[in-house]
């Protein structure tokens, strides 16, 4: 079954903007674009290297129950400008109703401007399981036991 994500827009979004959208046949996220407010869609947003704001993008979602929308950066702006989400992937939970903003921010050595319209991160929306969580006096072992961060080795 495909789910299907409800969309409001905020009462001072340009609606001439498009919904989240899948740009080819097999992508796994849907676009998001910048909705910015009228006082800042002339000059768009500028943001200096390693400075975070949340971008708006005008919409309001509801996301059916035991599905999540992760937030996820485009690749292009990552390798082009250093434009990357300091959260990655983001979590919209279901029961969440409020303002859809994208945190972003810049690695990159020069000032970046985000222009109303633009295309800033891109939504996959997934399954969720909720688990239980019981507490044990001790865990089954494995082959890796506790080896932690870089413990596998390469290749």
């Amino acid at each position: 079954m495909t789910p299907v994500l409800l969309v409001l827009r905020e009462d001072w979004a340009d609606p001439d903007l498009p919904l989240p959208s899948y740009e080819t046949a097999g992508a796994a996220g849907a676009d998001i674009r910048a909705n910015l407010p009228p006082e800042h869609r002339a000059e768009g947003l500028t943001l200096r290297p390693m400075e975070r704001r949340i971008i708006p993008t005008g919409l309001r979602v509801e996301i059916p129950t035991g599905f999540e929308a992760q937030i996820r950066p485009r690749s292009g702006l990552s390798v082009k400008h250093g434009i990357t989400l300091p959260n990655t992937p983001g979590t919209i939970d279901s029961d969440y109703r409020g303002p859809l903003g994208v945190p972003i921010v810049n690695l990159g050595a020069e000032p970046h401007t985000i222009h109303h319209g633009d295309r800033i991160a891109q939504m996959v929306v997934a399954p969720v399981v909720q688990a239980r969580f019981e507490l044990v006096g001790a865990l089954g072992e494995t082959d890796r036991g506790a080896g932690g961060f870089g413990s596998t080795g390469r290749g």
